[in-house]
């Protein structure tokens, strides 16, 4: 008769052992404390104060590139960027969205995604793209993208048009894909 005397204690302990196994499990789901500092930053792609970061990613993929006429030069020819498809992961290597365009997309695995408007760059290296800082649009759906207002391109590498390919008259028409990673940073504001 132990056993049906220790049974309210025995349930008692095994609910207090799921409640601690839940926020365990929630709390592994919250972002983690930014670590990112923007100070060693060119000040053009600086975010205003009065921000602070929301979430920081890993972008990882490709950028690819089209050998078309130079705009206002005739006879002549150059790679012209024409858009990402990248996986986005936090910073344990977990995938957490997708970059993707035109236009350029940011969106989060939760369905919630945005636009931007280009509003600086700043040089980020021989062989990169550059930084980069943008005016978030208002975001679609509801998820983690709901309220951010810049975005941040850094710690870049690769990306830029193919050296090695040349881009003719005879080529045009061609794409070149191109590997690249970049952390973007997500700011809302405070």
């Amino acid at each position: 008769m132990t056993t049906i005397r220790n049974a309210p204690r025995i349930a008692t302990i095994a609910t207090a052992a799921a409640a601690v196994a839940l926020l365990t499990a929630c709390g592994s789901m919250m972002p983690q404390a930014s670590t990112f500092s923007q100070a060693s930053l060119p000040a053009p792609i600086q975010v205003p104060s009065g921000h602070k970061v929301a979430w920081e990613t890993v972008g990882s993929g490709d950028i690819t590139y089209e050998c078309r006429d130079k705009a206002g030069a005739a006879g002549q020819t150059e790679w012209v960027f024409v858009g990402p498809d990248a996986m986005l992961k936090d910073r344990a290597g977990k995938q957490v969205g997708r970059y993707y365009g035109p236009p350029a997309t940011w969106e989060a695995n939760d369905g919630s995604k945005l636009t931007a408007t280009q509003l600086a760059v700043a040089p980020a290296g021989q062989g990169n793209l550059p930084y980069q800082l943008v005016k978030a649009n208002p975001a679609m759906g509801s998820g983690a993208l709901v309220g951010v207002t810049h975005i941040q391109r850094v710690a870049l590498k690769g990306g830029v048009a193919p050296a090695d390919k040349p881009c003719t008259m005879a080529t045009k028409g061609q794409k070149s894909v191109v590997k690249y990673q970049a952390d973007y940073i997500f700011w809302k504001a405070m």
